[in-house]
């Protein structure tokens, strides 16, 4: 379809809007009035693998799928009222799922699927066969898919219950989701804050417990900063590993740095029952998925495992709150016996100029094309700069950056964001698989480690529109997509509004002088306010090498129980 002008946007915001509200409507109507039993659905009776213990209940007969699901209907649309975080609402369709579920299930005593009777939603970028995937562009609304993408038909499969889509940032481009279609979703544990993106309405359902699994994608940190920010679990996998059929793609035929689709959820083993499910299950004859099936990875008591961990990546330097949750996290697994050693990562810069050189290639205009007449959100101003400046403009525009804020990384950032030739890409081709090998040699080879504990990004979740003039502070997620890392996410810690301060002591041990993330410039606040940011999640990545997702998991569980309760988790949002 073509691009809607500015006065049809409108009308389609309404339309998308009434026809959300009706489906809620409609849904809360089929599901009848709440009742005591619909916290232990939601919460899983304490358990902290919803998902996995939700499917063992209702294969056992001890629950309906139809009791779980109107639970997760009632849950989801009191939480969507909260936080817009649905594209989709397919809520009377799940419960006429759930009860035909549960009907074939009494009459044939069939335990067929390992997420019977789960609740789950999807990013708005997979096809679901009967709905939009407008991915929050008004030129790709009302066009219906015909089938499911491949991980949903694997999780429907399974036994999953689809209760909706969820909503997505303009382009996927950027780590705030908000679009001109279906508006903006907030942070559950605190509205004024973003929920991140570009999944991010997928992780404000799944921290809010509107949701008991989710599926995600990510090309730049799209699974791990909203699961950062939201205090949820996720893994980005080593691409290759869970099929891409269905998938809609805002940049067509790019394969510089590939998008992944990835599990996510409120527990380790949530996302590891997705991996078992999904690894190497190909959806169709012509994908070129590799068969590599889950593989597991035994750990055992005696088992110790040596970690590399840094909490500055010579990029951007992490907050008080996020450096804390990386040395707890240090702690608890040097407590647990294993060895964690500080290393130093191979110029993350560099890393930084070629994701930047190879996704802004053709200067952004096959993924700014779909926008048409919509207006373009803020957010993708200074992502987008660069191409769109002359030359000489653009060095002139970096010089003037790294004079007043002292910021050569900035420069040589920006002026990395243009239009490549065929030459100059096959150059960054080059450098890429170079900056890879190097990363092997350096962190791998030299370091023996088994994995890496790192920031999840240098803040917890920034105020609602603040995201736009800090585009660098991505650099610590889509560093390990342009190395292909297969990487998790978990939650540590919540931030601490005495704790975590930034003080003078603090800004006197590292380069963080003229930084508006951490001090006042030209009078503007600083992005960073632990006061304001008191109680938002903090998290840490857990990184592996190219294909061992498995050992990622094992040691994403390693980490999740040697740091023991925290206040995460199943019930830890309430209205």
């Amino acid at each position: 379809m073509w691009p809607l002008g500015r006065s049809n946007l409108q009308q389609l915001v309404d339309a998308k809007d009434a026809e959300r509200t009706a489906a809620i409507a409609e849904g809360l109507n089929e599901a009848g009035p709440a009742t005591e039993d619909d916290h232990q659905f939601l919460c899983a009776t304490g358990s902290t693998a919803v998902a996995v213990h939700i499917a063992r209940q209702v294969q056992s007969g001890q629950w309906t799928a139809g009791q779980v699901v109107r639970a997760y209907v009632r849950r989801a649309a009191l939480v969507h009222s909260r936080f817009n975080c649905f594209t989709t609402v397919r809520f009377k369709e799940a419960i006429e799922e759930a009860d035909a579920l549960d009907t074939g299930h009494a009459a044939h005593k069939t335990t067929r699927g390992r997420l019977l009777g789960v609740p789950i939603t999807i990013k708005d970028q997979y096809d679901l066969a009967g709905y939009d995937t407008s991915n929050g562009y008004s030129s790709w609304a009302n066009n219906p898919s015909s089938e499911d993408a491949g991980l949903v038909k694997i999780l429907r499969d399974e036994g999953g219950i689809v209760l909706g889509k969820t909503n997505v940032c303009q382009t996927l481009l950027f780590f705030e989701t908000v679009n001109p279609v279906f508006g903006r979703t907030s942070n559950p544990w605190n509205p004024k804050h973003t929920c991140g993106g570009s999944s991010g309405g997928e992780a404000t359902a799944l921290s809010a417990d509107a949701s008991a699994l989710g599926i995600g994608t990510d090309k730049g940190g799209s699974l791990r900063i909203p699961s950062f920010y939201c205090g949820i679990y996720t893994l980005k996998p080593t691409l290759g590993r869970i099929t891409k059929a269905g998938l809609s793609s805002t940049c067509p035929g790019f394969d510089g740095v590939a998008v992944v689709g990835g599990p996510m959820g409120r527990s380790v083993e949530d996302i590891d029952m997705v991996a078992r499910v999904a690894f190497g299950q190909a959806t169709q004859v012509s994908e070129a998925l590799p068969p590599v099936p889950y593989r597991e990875f035994v750990v055992t008591p005696s088992t110790h495992l040596r970690f590399g961990f840094y909490t500055f990546d010579g990029c951007m330097r992490a907050s008080p709150a996020t450096q804390r949750a990386v040395l707890e996290t240090v702690a608890a697994l040097r407590n647990a016996g294993h060895e964690v050693v500080e290393f130093t990562p191979p110029d993350i810069t560099t890393g930084v100029e070629l994701f930047v050189g190879l996704t802004s290639a053709d200067g952004y205009s096959t993924m700014m094309e779909p926008i048409g007449s919509d207006p373009t959100m803020d957010e993708l101003f200074l992502v987008t700069l660069g191409p769109r400046l002359p030359g000489f403009v653009r060095s002139i525009v970096g010089w003037l950056v790294e004079k007043v804020l002292g910021d050569e990384k900035f420069r040589r950032t920006f002026n990395a964001s243009k239009t490549s030739t065929v030459a100059e890409y096959f150059k960054l081709n080059t450098a890429h698989s170079e900056y890879i090998n190097r990363w092997y040699k350096e962190v791998w080879d030299h370091g023996a480690f088994d994995g890496l504990i790192v920031p999840s990004q240098a803040i917890p979740a920034p105020p609602h529109g603040s995201t736009k003039m800090v585009p660098q502070l991505a650099a610590s997620t889509f560093i390990f997509n342009l190395l292909d890392f297969p990487t998790g996410v978990i939650p540590v810690t919540r931030v601490d509004a005495t704790e975590d301060v930034v003080t003078s002591e603090w800004l006197a041990t590292g380069p963080s002088a003229a930084n508006p993330v951490f001090t006042e410039v030209s009078g503007a606040t600083p992005l960073y306010d632990a006061k304001a940011m008191s109680g938002l999640p903090v998290g840490v990545q857990i990184v592996g090498r190219r294909w061992e997702d498995e050992k990622v998991l094992a040691m994403m569980r390693i980490a999740d129980d040697a740091l023991g309760k925290r206040s995460f988790g199943p019930g830890s949002w309430t209205p």
